[in-house]
């Protein structure tokens, strides 16, 4: 059976729809519109009062009318934060391997920093030395980056 790939209205895939499920979707106007090469035309029934048999012209990427599914945050790990911050110290600007790092608190945990996106960052192992537990701004480091929550569009 054809299946048909279903965007949401930013373009991003969001998965697979069954020709019925497709056709329902047309039918409801929820079609912003489509991409590829027209599938094989689908025929309904007759019209009773034009004599009219209704079609339908599928296409096999749709985009569907409705709310884009951002909400995707990758897990806060060594590996993922690493990974944002390209393994690069945002202290002294170093690409190191992920064994020389660690994860930095901007705000120390002992000052009840918490361990979240927009609070870590990727440090070598001299300078989370060097920092210690205080902010960027007493321990004279500026942060070369400001922290982030990655979202699904820049996490490929």
């Amino acid at each position: 059976m054809q299946a048909i790939l279903k965007l949401d209205v930013a373009g991003q895939p969001r998965g697979w729809l069954s020709l019925q499920e497709a056709i329902s979707a047309y039918a409801r106007n929820d079609v912003i519109y489509g991409i590829g090469d027209p599938l094989p035309t689908v025929f309904g029934g007759i019209q009773r009062l034009t004599g009219i048999r209704s079609s339908l012209t599928l296409q096999p990427i749709i985009a569907l009318n409705g709310r884009v599914f951002d909400e995707f945050t990758p897990p806060l790990s060594n590996r993922t934060l690493f990974r944002r911050d390209d393994h690069r110290c945002l202290y002294c600007g170093n690409q190191f391997a992920r064994q020389e790092l660690t994860r930095d608190h901007v705000v120390p945990a002992s000052r009840g920093g918490k361990n979240e996106w927009e609070n870590v960052v990727a440090a070598c192992k001299r300078c989370n030395w060097l920092k210690d537990c205080r902010t960027p701004e007493e321990a004279s480091m500026p942060l070369l980056a400001v922290p982030f929550r990655p979202n699904a569009y820049e996490w490929h």
